[in-house]
C-alpha cells in the first residue's frame, strides 16, 4: 500500500508544480510583455520578447505536456472516471487554454522579429506590431481564466450534470 500511497504523492505533487510553472510562467510573461510594450522603448521590447520566448519553450510547453501525463495518471491511480463532470471540464478548458496559447507563442515570435527590425532600421514599431500586441493582449484573457477554472474545478471536483 505505501507504493501507491507514493506513487499518488509523487503524481500529486508533479501534478501541481506543473500548475504552478504554467500559471507562474504565463502570469510573469503577460507581466513582462504588457510592461515592456508599455515602456516604448524598443530595445526592452526586443529582449524581453526574446527572453519570453525562451521561457514559453523552457517552462510552459514542459509543463503543458506534463499536466495531462500527471492528471490522467492521477485520475487513474485513484479510481477516477476520466468521464467525471469535472476532469470533463477541466480537459475541455485546458484545450481551450491552448488554442488560446499557441497562437500567442506565434505572435510573441512575430512581434520580436518587428521590433529587432525596427530596432536594427532605427524606426518606429510599425502598426502591425501594435495590432499583434493587441491580439496577443486579448488572447492572454481567456487562458488567464481559463487556467483558473482549472485550478477550481481541481479542488472543488463538482458534480456539474
Amino acid at each position: 500500500m505505501s507504493s501507491v500511497v507514493d506513487v499518488i504523492v509523487l503524481l500529486k505533487l508533479l501534478h501541481i508544480l506543473g500548475a504552478a510553472v504554467l500559471f507562474g510562467t504565463g502570469l510573469g510573461i503577460a507581466f513582462f510583455m504588457f510592461w515592456a510594450d508599455r515602456s516604448g522603448d524598443i530595445g526592452a521590447i526586443v529582449s524581453t520578447a526574446r527572453a519570453v520566448i525562451v521561457a514559453d519553450f523552457l517552462f510552459t510547453a514542459t509543463a503543458v505536456v506534463l499536466q495531462p501525463v500527471t492528471g490522467v495518471s492521477l485520475a487513474l491511480v485513484q479510481g477516477y472516471a476520466l468521464t467525471e463532470d469535472w476532469i470533463v471540464a477541466s480537459l475541455v478548458l485546458y484545450v481551450m487554454v491552448g488554442i488560446c496559447w499557441l497562437p500567442v507563442v506565434r505572435l510573441q515570435m512575430q512581434m520580436r522579429d518587428l521590433a529587432e527590425a525596427a530596432q536594427r532600421e532605427d524606426h518606429q514599431l510599425p502598426a502591425a506590431y501594435h495590432q499583434k500586441m493587441r491580439l496577443w493582449f486579448w488572447l492572454g484573457w481567456p487562458a488567464f481564466f481559463g487556467v483558473m477554472a482549472i485550478y477550481w474545478l481541481m479542488i472543488a471536483k463538482p458534480e456539474l450534470w
